[in-house]
Order: structure tokens, then C-alpha cells, then sequence
């Protein structure tokens, strides 16, 4: 929650900068230890979703694992405190150089997506004398039901092996002397909401268990990736971490020894970040006022690139509601934020603050127009 004195110590700071409610952060992480501690299941936390290094320091140390896309995320996350041994590598287009220091590292497990990729782990671990631990990723062909460039267990998808090619996938592997298969990875899509989509990927991969049951291959792990969403309307909302994993221990079966991995991101970190803004002019347009504030796409720029909504609060203003879109200064039309919404009566000075931007905010910043980097500033600092 952002109070009134949070308000007047943002008054002092220069805009715009991400704002790390830290007692968000820690009630949300006590809710993930409970529940994964109870179910005996492991959690690795996306680190694309926000790579900041003190959050990710107090993530490390509630005990999670690590989701990594790269070997730079692999670095950092090894930094912050997370280990190796708890670390799994995700990505169709791994490099040889990341695949390396991976190797190097000796992390858990690597996500793998097509056989090239493990033909080229298996000759890198060789040239370690390794053995490399992987997971097959497997698409599964389930809509997630959220943006298109969010969705990624569909047919023709970039991501992810065909289930016609399991079989054929298998057989490779059987030839490869540096590799050994834990078990089976998905991940469908973002920002998922609607439980009934993880039930049917539930249902599939209890399909699929029955499929290596019957060709006598016992799997380790069954990692089900991410995607659990967050309520962007209502940024101050419990999680839903409660009701999916009370769906896992309903709707999962898991075989005698097996471990259940998941790769939450956005649920963990979404709710705790703030981009908080000053309002620099208030234009008038034909139909509506136009809001002209000092962050932009360059800092936050998932509405630009997924259309994807934030709720935006005036800090500072109590007076008559009007409707105004709310806009960025960066040089191209898609710089907005928000269109025709209410807010109190907004002038020049005032300001703002877009809500739920934890995820894929500060991690995606970029300096187009030779911006500056928006600083983060967190509650235990203020």
C-alpha cells in the first residue's frame, strides 16, 4: 500500500523510478514457502521478470530456485544467492558460450526445446567431461487464452517439442552418452488467470506420463513452467497462489518418486512495483484531456508492446473526476498508457502511479531517445 506519508517522501525524489513495496514482496514470498513446503514442491523463480539485484537477494533467500533464460540471468542469479543446484535453464536459442558457463556452473537442469540443442549440449558437456541434466520441453497444444506474443504452447509455436517427436527425441538421447533425461518441462503462455487453463495442461501431462509409463522411461521431475497471473485492476489483491496450488495437488499425478518443479515470475514480483511519475503538462485534445507525464515506454513498455492494462492513480489529487489519456513523452504515437480513464482532476507537478509493474518493467527498460534508466527506490529505504 502506498500512503500518505510514502506520498510526501516521493514528492522529494526525481521521476520517474520504480517504487519496491518490500512488505508486499515478503508476504507474497510467505504465502509461496507455505504452500510449496506443504506440497513438497519446488520453486524456481523467473528471473526475467524482474532482475533487480536486491529482489532477487531476498527471493534467494526464502529458499527458491532459480529460472534463468540466459547466461548472464545464470551469473546474476548466482550472485544474489541462489545455487546452482537449484537453478534450471529455459530458452530455445541457447548459445554456445551461455551453454558453457551453465555447464561450467554445474546447474540443475536445462529446459530443452528440439534436438540440435541437445545434440549441441551433449558435444559442450563432453568437452567438460560432464553430464548434463536435461528436461524436454514439450508443447502440449493448449491455448492460455492471454496475448498472442504471451502465448506459447500452441501449435506452430517457436517454443517447445512436438509430441509427434517425443518418440523420436528419445531415441536420440539413448545415443548420447553426456546427457541424462530428469523428466518433462511446459510452459504454455503469461499472465494466465483462468484455472481452467491449467487444468487441461494438468490433464495432458498426466497423458503424456502415461505415454513414458508404458515405454518403461521413469521420470524424475515434472516441472509445469509458469504463467500464474496477477489482477491488474485490483493491484492491493491477495495472490493466486492458494487456488493453483490447490489445483496441482487435486489434479496432478505424480508417480512414485517424482518432484513437481514450477517457474512462477510475474506473480511473485508483479504486485510489489510501482512506476511512479510526475505529470508534466495538461493538454487538451478534441474528445479528451490528454495526461503528459514524465515516465514513458522506455520505462514501462508492456501497454505499447501487449496492450497490456495498469491501473493509474493520481497520488496527489482529490478533486472533481475527468477522463484523460494518459501519455508518455517518447517520440511515437504508441507511447501510451492508458485511454480515457478516470482520475481526479490532474495538473502539472502532480503525481502518478502505475500499479502492478513489478513484472517486466524495470527488466525491459530501455534508453531509446537517450533516456535515462528509471532508478528503483525501495520501502525499506523511505
Amino acid at each position: 500500500m502506498i500512503n500518505n506519508k510514502t506520498i510526501e517522501k516521493f514528492r522529494e525524489i526525481e521521476t520517474p523510478f520504480y517504487y519496491y513495496d518490500l512488505d508486499v514482496l515478503r508476504s507474497t514470498l510467505d504465502i509461496v514457502k507455505k504452500e510449496s513446503e506443504n506440497s513438497g514442491y519446488k520453486v524456481h523463480y523467473a528471473i526475467k521478470a524482474n532482475h533487480n539485484p536486491k529482489i532477487m537477494k531476498i527471493i534467494s533467500s526464502y529458499g527458491l530456485g532459480a529460472d534463468c533464460v540466459s547466461g548472464n540471468e545464470i551469473a546474476a542469479a548466482i550472485i544474489a544467492g541462489f545455487s546452482p543446484s537449484s537453478i534450471v535453464f529455459a530458452g530455445v536459442g541457447k548459445t554456445d558460450k551461455d551453454i558453457e558457463a551453465a555447464l561450467k556452473a554445474d546447474i540443475y537442469c536445462f529446459n530443452c526445446e528440439s534436438i540440435p540443442e541437445i545434440e549441441v549440449i551433449n558435444y559442450l558437456a563432453a568437452k567438460q567431461r560432464k553430464v548434463a541434466r536435461i528436461a524436454l520441453r514439450i508443447n502440449p497444444y493448449i491455448d492460455a487464452h492471454t496475448h498472442k506474443y504471451i502465448t506459447t504452447g500452441i501449435e506452430e509455436s517457436k517454443f517447445g517439442i512436438n509430441t509427434w517427436e517425443i518418440e523420436e527425441v528419445i531415441k536420440k538421447i539413448s545415443t548420447l552418452k553426456n546427457i541424462r533425461l530428469l523428466g518433462m518441462h511446459f510452459h504454455i503462455g503469461s499472465q494466465i488467470t483462468r484455472m481452467s487453463v491449467f487444468k487441461s495442461l494438468f490433464a495432458r501431462i498426466n497423458e503424456l506420463q502415461e505415454w513414458f509409463t508404458t515405454h518403461s522411461i521413469n521420470l524424475e521431475i515434472i516441472n509445469v513452467g509458469g504463467g500464474l497471473g496477477i489482477d491488474y485492476e485490483n493491484p492491493d489483491k491477495n495472490p493466486l497462489f492458494e487456488d493453483y496450488f490447490s489445483m496441482l495437488n487435486e489434479f496432478i499425478d505424480l508417480m512414485p518418486g517424482q518432484t513437481l518443479h514450477m517457474e512462477p515470475g510475474r506473480s511473485i514480483i508483479g504486485q510489489c512495483g510501482s512506476l511512479i511519475s510526475r505529470v508534466l503538462f495538461i493538454k487538451n485534445g478534441s474528445n479528451t484531456l490528454f495526461a503528459i507525464i514524465d515516465a514513458g515506454m522506455t520505462d514501462l513498455i508492456r501497454p505499447a508492446l501487449y496492450q497490456a492494462h495498469h491501473k493509474i492513480e493520481n497520488l496527489t489529487s482529490e478533486g472533481n473526476i475527468y477522463r484523460y489519456d494518459v501519455v508518455g513523452p517518447i517520440c511515437e504515437s504508441s507511447d501510451t498508457f492508458a485511454k480515457y480513464i478516470e482520475l481526479p482532476e490532474t495538473r502539472r507537478g502532480d503525481i502518478i502511479a502505475i500499479r502492478s509493474a513489478g513484472a517486466y518493467g524495470e527488466a525491459m527498460a530501455s534508453r531509446y531517445n537517450l533516456r535515462d534508466l528509471p532508478p528503483s527506490v525501495f520501502s525499506d529505504e523511505i
